[in-house]
């Protein structure tokens, strides 16, 4: 296959990888000539991969409609706040009917759209998917192995044939039949990687991170349900399986962003000194807002919106976790 991955960050460009392993034909787009340059000119992505090299035979370019002519699959690597603008402007150079496929893991701050939703109201008459899962970009471009999962839009056939051409050595991919779940999961799991984080900067220890993990998936989980997501999926690769990776793995993030601020940096601080975009950020917000329309309780997602935005200090959050009110287990 031809397989177009737009944008060169870390994921799109370990994405673009990954195809051209699995022996297709990748092609690398991204919006930003320096950047876009130097990649082509070096083979490497000094901002976000610098130890690992991209093939020679993959294309790179900032032209649109050379990247997109002929691709049988459009694999979309946009951070999830940048997803609008970015498939709009390039929209006209989108093939006919061709199947988008979001790796963004986000919920759109203005609007609460998720990925795939903005992709069908931008891109309409295309078949739209998404691919998630435990992946982080350092370890899938050096050909560690991970699986994903793949659920949306196309129905059965086309999911299987997606699932059959991404597959190799090194990266299984599964079906879903909850794109839903499967968005909302890689969606909310980064606002327990920051949680994750701050603990980690406070110096809290495993055991705090463990009861992250474990009370954050009972989050996650409600929150998916009162959506109209399925249980099962946060159980599974997408909901489980990215937690824990996201929760524990020094490569995440949001996990990262997490832990300068449990050592004290603030929001405005960290946002300046880095290009890396670390979407639970935003997502937090949207999240929040929902869980509250909903009448459901996230108190982790409430906390990490207090310390981001409204100047909570990291410790008093932990305690104010710590000593809610006493409650059973399953709620």
């Amino acid at each position: 296959m031809r397989i177009a991955v737009l944008g060169n960050g870390g994921f799109g460009f370990a994405m673009a990888i990954a195809v051209q392993r699995g022996g297709h034909e990748a092609r690398l787009w991204g919006h930003d000539p320096a950047h876009t340059a130097a990649i082509a000119a070096t083979r490497v992505n000094a901002l976000y991969l610098p130890d690992v090299a991209l093939p020679a035979d993959v294309l790179v370019t900032t032209d649109a409609a050379r990247a997109l002519a002929g691709a049988e699959a459009v694999l979309v690597a946009v951070p999830t706040q940048h997803v609008r603008a970015t498939v709009a402007g390039l929209a006209g150079a989108l093939p006919a009917g061709v199947a988008l496929v979001s790796l963004s893991k986000g919920l759109e701050e203005r609007t609460g759209a998720r990925p795939t939703e903005v992709l069908a109201a931008v891109a309409p008459g295309r078949p739209v998917l998404v691919l998630s899962g435990p992946s982080h970009a350092e370890e899938v471009a050096r050909g560690l192995p991970a699986v994903l999962v793949i659920a949306g839009d196309g129905g059965e056939a086309l999911q299987e044939h997606l699932q059959r051409e991404l597959s190799h050595a090194s990266l299984r991919v599964y079906r879903n039949d909850d794109p839903l779940g499967v968005e909302l999961c890689g969606a909310v799991k980064n606002v327990m990687a920051l949680a994750a984080g701050i603990a980690e900067g406070l110096g809290l220890g495993d055991n705090s991170k463990a009861a992250i993990l474990s009370r954050g998936l009972v989050e996650m989980t409600r929150f998916g349900l009162a959506c109209g997501a399925r249980e099962a999926t946060f159980s599974g690769i997408a909901g489980v399986g990215d937690l824990a990776v996201t929760t524990f793995s020094r490569h995440g993030r949001n996990r990262a962003f997490g832990e300068r601020i449990g050592r004290g940096e603030t929001l405005e601080q960290i946002l300046a000194s880095t290009p890396k975009v670390a979407e639970g950020v935003w997502t937090s917000r949207v999240v929040r807002e929902r869980a509250r329309a909903l009448g459901i309780e996230m108190p982790i997602c409430e906390i990490v919106c207090e310390v981001l935005f409204e100047g909570l200090p990291p410790r008093d959050a932990v305690a104010a976790l710590m000593l809610r009110d006493p409650k059973p287990e399953e709620r």
